[in-house]
């Protein structure tokens, strides 16, 4: 059984049926069974298929952008732009799959060499709870408009949610099995890597449950894709425009009440214009509005669940004893649900809890560099290497420091996000592999080689 809990109020609102190992093969079988015909309908047919998805994604908007607010806490003015984010994934991929999948000739010894690109078989999707739509479809797009079928396992906080996105795909008139929901606990998880008609494995999640993921499949010698935590860098250097800065790193780290792999969390900024900065850091988080998600006036909404929150509390109180200032929120509200305050730490140096650990919720960080070279080593003092942001007004210098980064995607100027037209992805313990773009769709194919005399 798969509870959903609304964490605004901490009740449990829906129970919803789980599978057991019978129901699992069962629904991996479904989407086998589609595999053949799938993989040898002609891509435009299937660009069509991936479409009237995308249509049927923004005809049910209002009821998904409600259950993500009722299960994870999204607010529900960003629960309808992430529809949004997951109608455009589908329509992309439709758009462009074509192209991205196109043989690629490579001149040999062969009166005529080339690499084709085909699919793998059923794939089966590993998902986290904190972007219910925008991370199934970032999964989903790409491996379907390659012709391979999907198994998504979505996480056991928004069973609604998996619920909704196959409904989706039945409104839309998909072929039945291409993609289907498998909504089991998490003790059946390893049953379903190693199901030997799987193909290959993506996952999106926690470091720690990546490692076990990881060691599964390669156990299987099956492919994986991992998409792990981060503890984001945003360098502020000297000559940065503040106002700018001071806008998108509050909106990097506050989207989605904190919870986002992507976020800023760790905001580097160089020692003359630190007290500066921060003061346009304090006087914006402190304008933000807690509240309900099902309000449209809210920001921030609540943790996803309370261990979660009180994980978050264990951070920001251990980087507080350490010597860090609170400026802003830290204490544990009381009262229904699993609300956190907007929190901003400062003053907060590499040996802290909240500098070595991912900080999963609405808790900011500001630390000194004394120099551009110590922000690029703080920067990368971490065991994590998803995103990083770099301020400056020196375009050389921007450059250099994109290059220096241990990380899977750099932006200057501008707020780190992930886009069907990019590539995104992390090093070390963010991961490995490539989600989106012209390589993303390439993870989950069979790079063919063919040799013509």
């Amino acid at each position: 059984m798969l509870t959903a809990t609304n964490p605004y109020t901490g009740q449990d609102i829906h129970n919803y049926d789980s599978l057991n190992e019978e129901g699992v093969n069962i629904t991996i079988a479904k989407a086998v069974n589609a595999f053949d015909s799938w993989r040898t309908m002609p891509i435009k047919q299937r660009a069509e298929v991936l479409r009237s998805v995308a249509a049927s994604l923004r005809q049910n908007k209002p009821l998904l952008s409600k259950l993500m607010a009722e299960e994870m806490g999204k607010p529900v003015k960003e629960g309808g732009p992430e529809v949004e984010k997951a109608a455009w994934c589908a329509e992309f991929y439709a758009e462009h799959a074509e192209a991205y999948l196109s043989d690629e000739v490579l001149p040999s010894d062969a009166t005529e060499s080339y690499v084709c690109y085909q699919p793998l078989g059923t794939l089966l999707g590993i998902l986290p709870w904190n972007a219910p739509l925008w991370l199934a479809f970032r999964y989903l797009a790409p491996a379907l408009m390659a012709g391979n079928t999907c198994v998504m396992k979505h996480d056991p906080n928004v069973p609604g949610c998996a619920q909704a996105i196959e409904q989706v795909f039945k409104e839309a008139g998909a072929p039945v099995g291409i993609m289907v929901n498998l909504p089991v606990e998490t003790a059946l998880v390893e049953k379903a890597i190693r199901h030997p008609d799987i193909a290959a494995v993506s996952f999106t999640g926690s470091a720690g449950a990546g490692a076990k993921v990881a060691s599964m499949a390669a156990s299987e010698i099956k492919p994986s894709v991992l998409e792990l935590g981060g503890s984001d860098p945003l360098i502020v250097l000297a000559d940065a425009n503040l106002d700018e800065a001071a806008d998108v790193a509050t909106l990097s780290r506050i989207i989605n009440a904190g919870q986002s792999c992507i976020a800023a969390k760790r905001i580097i900024i160089e020692a003359p214009v630190y007290d500066d900065f921060i003061d346009k850091l304090k006087t914006r988080l402190e304008k933000l509005s807690m509240g309900d998600p099902l309000e449209e006036t809210t920001d921030i909404g609540p943790i996803a669940r309370a261990d979660l929150r009180d994980n978050l509390h264990r951070q920001v109180t251990e980087t507080i004893q350490a010597g860090a200032r609170c400026l802003l929120g830290g204490e544990l509200p009381e009262g229904k649900g699993f609300a956190y305050p907007v929190t901003f730490l400062a003053d907060v140096t590499a040996d802290m809890t909240a500098f070595k650990e991912e900080t999963f919720g609405p808790v900011m960080c500001a630390i000194k560099a004394e120099s551009a070279e110590q922000a690029l080593v703080l920067a990368n003092d971490t065991e994590f290497g998803l995103g990083a942001g770099v301020w400056t007004n020196n375009a050389e210098m921007a450059k250099d420091f994109a290059m220096k980064i241990n990380a899977g995607q750099v932006a200057i100027n501008g707020i780190v996000k992930t886009d069907p037209r990019l590539p995104s992805g992390g090093i070390k313990k963010s991961g490995y592999g490539r989600e989106l773009g012209p390589h993303g769709i390439k993870e989950f194919v069979n790079a063919k080689q063919v040799w013509i005399k």
